[in-house]
């Protein structure tokens, strides 16, 4: 896989923890998506700054390609970035790396379709302009496509 990681700007390293390892020795499969939560998490905590108190976010979809193991010996980290943003819904992709003495090796990616919730109306909502101007403004217009 060629994922070039000069389209990203976020990066976070994630930690791996012993029951996140399956009886191979090597991360469970499901464990990924957890490793995409902590890093999306973080990236609307740190960068977004999405105000959670006014608009929820729940998660539409999400798709994992495994392409290498990844062990408890391994040092990781995610790379994250909105590629599209619809009315009410934004896709995030990421990019799992394992930190080698020789560089990064890329050994999974996936993709997520997030939709801005109203928990109170139990409903989608359009994306906060807040919210969606950062997404836009971080990640390079040139990289999201807008989908309104």
């Amino acid at each position: 896989m060629t994922e070039d990681l000069s389209n990203y700007k976020f990066k976070t390293v994630v930690p791996i923890r012993f029951s996140d390892i399956d009886a191979y020795g090597n991360v469970s499969n499901t464990i990924y998506l957890t490793f995409f939560e902590i890093a999306r998490l973080k990236y609307w905590r740190e960068i977004v700054e999405w105000d959670y108190e006014r608009t929820g976010v729940i998660l539409g979809r999400s798709e994992v390609n495994y392409l290498k193991p990844i062990t408890i010996d391994d040092q990781i980290a995610c790379y994250l970035r909105t590629s599209r943003i619809g009315n009410s819904s934004f896709d995030v992709i990421y990019v799992v790396v394992k930190i080698t003495p020789e560089g990064e090796e890329i050994c999974t990616t996936g993709k997520s379709v997030c939709i801005s919730y109203d928990y109170k109306a139990n409903k989608s909502i359009p994306i906060p302009e807040r919210e969606r101007q950062r997404m836009i403004e971080y990640d390079e217009p040139g990289l999201i496509t807008n989908t309104n």
